[in-house]
């Protein structure tokens, strides 16, 4: 009999320890995962800057797809949708320009504004925005382009492909270094150029054109740049 209460006795503590312990690890996890989403929280709060430049503009019209579109325009159109992307997760957003215009008299000049302009914001990223061309017109997809000794540089060029790649799998295409472009060897911030896509391929600059794709290509483009800054 002595036995029997024993073993209750000892069955009633064990039990006890048990509920312990499952409280405590039930309050641990809760902690665990408060702490986990205060910090996200507190890394997409946090005061960032960001510099969208559209490329071209006023009487410089960049290149003229094979279907008579203008890079100038699908530029400012696809920036200021990246702008708004970014501005709804509280990232500040300083664009070179706004509207139809072109910085300075001279394609020199205008390319030195940009540049003053990004070197002053204290921006964590510059993000200039261009459509490309080739010979072939058989070519296309988005390419991001980077400086090769910019390692931030590097990062943020490989968050933006990525995306780019999934809205266009079948003409997917891999970051790569130049180290002659203006903008990406004058700025004191990393910087990438997003090639959007080439208006000498007939069907990518149809979709170019299109108000759904610009927005498509904006919202990889500004999740890219989320990952980069946050």
């Amino acid at each position: 009999m002595l036995r029997k209460i024993r073993y209750i006795l000892a069955a009633a503590v064990l039990a006890g320890v048990i509920l312990v312990c499952g409280g405590a690890a039930e309050k641990l996890k809760h902690y665990l995962a408060e702490e986990t989403a205060g910090h996200i929280s507190a890394g997409k709060n946090k005061e960032v800057t960001v510099v969208i430049d559209a490329g071209h503009g006023g009487l410089d019209c960049g290149k003229i797809g094979v279907n008579g579109a203008e890079e100038k325009k699908i530029n400012l159109e696809i920036a200021k949708l990246i702008k708004k992307f970014l501005e709804e997760d509280g990232v500040k957003v300083i664009m070179t320009r706004e509207t139809d215009e072109r910085l300075a008299d001279h394609q020199v000049d205008d390319l030195e504004k940009r540049v003053e302009i990004m070197n002053k914001s204290g921006a964590a990223l510059a993000v200039s925005i261009h459509q490309n061309s080739y010979t072939d017109a058989s070519v296309s997809g988005a390419q991001v382009f980077y400086h090769s000794k910019s390692e931030q540089g590097e990062r943020a060029a490989g968050a933006i492909q990525a995306g780019l790649n999934e809205l266009n799998p079948q003409h997917s295409k891999k970051i790569k270094a130049n180290d002659t472009y203006y903008i990406l060897k004058n700025t004191e911030i990393p910087v990438v150029i997003v090639e959007s896509g080439f208006l000498s391929n007939y069907e990518e600059a149809e979709k170019l054109m299109e108000a759904e794709y610009q927005e498509a290509v904006a919202a990889v483009v500004a999740e890219g740049i989320k990952e980069f800054v946050f």
